[in-house]
């Protein structure tokens, strides 16, 4: 199995089940195919913390979607129904399955996937920026945004094809019963050329986000130098619901927060058109164009587009499983990878770093976003060896002073274990993390990361996230991803014998790699 095919595999001892729509979503019993073979069996030690983790994505299913946590985030977020979903899939393909098509149905017309689908039930103040902040419908007409549902206008990174293929594989039967992958395909694939072509605000081929919520690690210093270029919006014009729910001490500044909404504001009243000019798509450098002007706040960030870049992986995948040629798509990963490598790696620093696109430069802040292109299978052997040594050393500590990877540098001047992104350990980076060091056959480290995040999880309560070093619960508890992707880590009982790929192998797989590149670049239909 090359590593492209690990990225995208089902970890299980049962080769191709096939389950029902009906079958019941919460057992902790394991559950059964048609064939009458169990699916997924957690096993006695650990189907109380299986059944924990059921319960809390139970409890915060709304009949259509999963809301992060019923206090905090009562609506339905872009990147966490995407983690859902890979969970979900294990209880229940069909919930997994309507999880991700009802985020799809609220996508815009040029292929943009709101990082917010209001749930029109939940009153005007239980969360800010509410709906008649956004006016999605009104503001959002000229590129599209739906007129039956209310949205935010902006993104979050794009889990979506990852998630949708690893639900697919979960139940292929019911997949194709259903049109799953067909249905979703078309809408993935404008996702995706919108990322590639209205975001490519630095000319380099890598997508860019115009707010740090698009990133979804809100609060991370990466984003101080690019922030403290805008003036905030005065406290009196908005009122933080996010503090009815969680200390001051561990959320966002008021100061970032207007920045945060002076943004957001500004991207609005632009009609959300991204960046300067004609307002026609440009194709990204490395597919001969140039990019668009930024506005006044452009970063490139290496999580970003290794999560852009993983679910190119899985698109060539569904089009292989439609029957449609996925050569194209493959060199696209493999370019993306090589753009991402040329711009955002450090060599000297051993990790990647945001680019500020106003500046063109690195923004010289370790943050556990310049360790998540581990998930990439093409990655140089070299830069993921160096990669694996960041994660080890005084800077994130994994396998010594810390329980989970932390959000930030240990050792940085803005460390703060309590404060959001700013240190604390959340389970979706590390879940990354476990993926990308048993990709590149780090198993041991990947194996015990996968110990402390199952251990944290049930001591926590499900944290939303956690202190590094202890484990503390920060946030809100019962929280839906952290749930989901518990189960997610419980279900792949059998990856701990898996062999990692030797020096040799790693080779092997370049030079697949490269053959495939080749293929695509002779004249492979581009799906």
């Amino acid at each position: 199995m090359d590593r492209s095919t690990q990225l995208t595999a089902r970890r299980t001892g049962s080769p191709d089940p096939v389950r029902t729509s009906t079958s019941p979503p919460f057992s902790g019993q394991g559950e059964i195919g048609h064939s009458g073979t169990v699916v997924y069996d957690p096993g006695p030690a650990a189907r109380s913390l299986h059944l924990r983790a059921a319960r809390v994505l139970h409890d915060n299913w709304t009949g259509t979607s999963t809301v992060p946590s019923r206090g905090l985030y009562p609506h339905q977020w872009s990147w966490d129904s995407a983690f859902i979903a890979i969970g979900l899939r294990h209880l229940s393909p069909l919930r997994a399955q309507v999880e991700l098509e009802t985020l799809l149905d609220a996508q815009w017309g040029d292929g943009r996937i709101p990082h917010i689908v209001f749930n029109p039930s939940v009153p005007l103040d239980a969360y800010f920026p509410s709906p008649d902040f956004w006016r999605s419908s009104t503001a959002g007409r000229a590129a599209g945004a739906p007129r039956t549902v209310q949205t935010s206008g902006i993104v979050q990174p794009p889990v979506h094809a990852l998630a949708a293929w690893l639900v697919h594989v979960a139940d292929p039967g019911l997949s194709r019963a259903r049109g799953f992958l067909s249905g979703l395909y078309p809408r993935l694939a404008a996702w995706h050329r919108y990322l590639l072509h209205r975001r490519d605000l630095g000319g380099g081929g890598l997508a860019s986000v115009v707010h740090p919520w698009e990133q979804g690690m809100d609060n991370a210093p990466s984003w101080d130098a690019p922030l403290s270029r805008v003036t905030p919006a005065p406290p009196r014009t908005f009122r933080r619901a996010d503090l009815d729910h969680g200390a001051a001490s561990d959320r966002p500044t008021d100061l970032d927060y207007g920045r945060y909404v002076a943004l957001a504001s500004d991207y609005r009243d632009r009609e959300y058109v991204d960046g300067e000019g004609d307002g026609v798509a440009r194709r990204a450098s490395f597919e001969g164009g140039g990019g668009r002007r930024a506005g006044e706040f452009a970063v490139e960030d290496p999580a970003f587009n290794a999560l852009l870049i993983a679910s190119e992986y899985a698109l060539a995948r569904i089009a292989r499983e439609l029957g449609a040629t996925s050569t194209a798509r493959s060199a696209r990963a493999e370019r993306l990878t090589a753009a991402l490598v040329e711009r955002l790696w450090d060599p000297a620093e051993g990790m990647f770093f945001c680019r500020d696109v106003t500046t063109g430069e690195l923004i010289p802040e370790r943050g556990v976003a310049g360790l998540v292109p581990l998930l990439l299978p093409a990655l140089p052997c070299d830069v993921a060896d160096s990669l694996v040594r960041t994660l080890r050393g005084p800077h994130f500590g994994l396998g010594g002073a810390t329980r989970l990877v932390p959000s930030y540098d240990l050792t940085g001047e803005a460390f703060d274990p309590h404060r959001y992104w700013r240190g604390p350990a959340w389970f979706n980076t590390n879940w990354m993390l476990e993926r990308g060091l048993r990709l590149h056959g780090e198993q041991a480290l990947a194996n015990r990361l996968r110990s402390s995040l199952l251990d944290t999880a049930g001591a926590s309560g499900f944290a939303e996230y956690v202190t590094p070093y202890s484990g503390e619960a920060c946030g809100a508890t019962g929280f839906s991803w952290t749930a989901a992707l518990t189960l997610d880590l419980l279900h792949d009982h059998d990856h701990q014998h898996e062999p990692g790929p030797s020096r040799s192998a790693a080779q092997h797989v370049s030079d697949h790699v490269g053959e495939e590149i080749g293929k695509g670049a002779k004249g492979g239909n581009q799906v």
